[in-house]
């Protein structure tokens, strides 16, 4: 009789619907881990600060819902940030990478594309292995540049007063 509810159990869970994956980890193996998994029930990400310098991805904040999440990596170089639109997600992350982050490209569900850092590395193409999964949160590693990058895709939360 046990075995039968185990047995039952494991074919359920095999059943259910997966819809999470992970893209990653791209870049090299220095800096402090730091994972974002937390910022995601603030909301979806709306917004990305990217600091830059000739050579690297030198930093790194993200904006989930309306709150900002701890900026990661060094102080020099220069900050842009770009706001995605109201229902806007992002849907791809490509980029290039040697032992740093050097570029990055977000693509998002309206067919935007944005790109930051130098051509110049090992390139690598992160996207979610379920089909109307989007980027929902970053983890990596950081010291005085973004040393590496990984991807967490998922449906949006059913709760979510920020994804319209």
């Amino acid at each position: 009789m046990q075995l039968w509810v185990v047995l039952s159990l494991c074919c359920l869970v095999a059943a259910q619907k997966r819809s999470s994956s992970y893209s990653g980890e791209y870049g090299g193996g220095g800096g402090k881990r730091f994972s974002q998994s937390g910022n995601q029930l603030d909301g979806p990400i709306t917004a990305l600060r990217i600091r830059l310098n000739s050579r690297y991805i030198v930093g790194l904040q993200v904006r989930y819902g309306t709150k900002w999440s701890d900026y990661k990596g060094g102080s020099k170089g220069d900050l842009e940030e770009i706001f995605l639109h109201p229902g806007e997600h992002i849907t791809q992350v490509s980029g290039k990478y040697s032992s740093y982050m050097r570029r990055l490209v977000f693509v998002t569900s309206k067919g935007r594309y944005f790109s930051f850092g130098k051509d110049k590395g090992t390139s690598f193409n992160a996207v979610p292995l379920h089909p109307n999964t989007v980027l929902r949160f970053i983890s990596g590693s950081s010291g005085s540049v973004i040393d590496a990058l990984g991807f967490h895709w998922d449906y949006l939360s059913s709760g979510c007063v920020h994804c319209n």
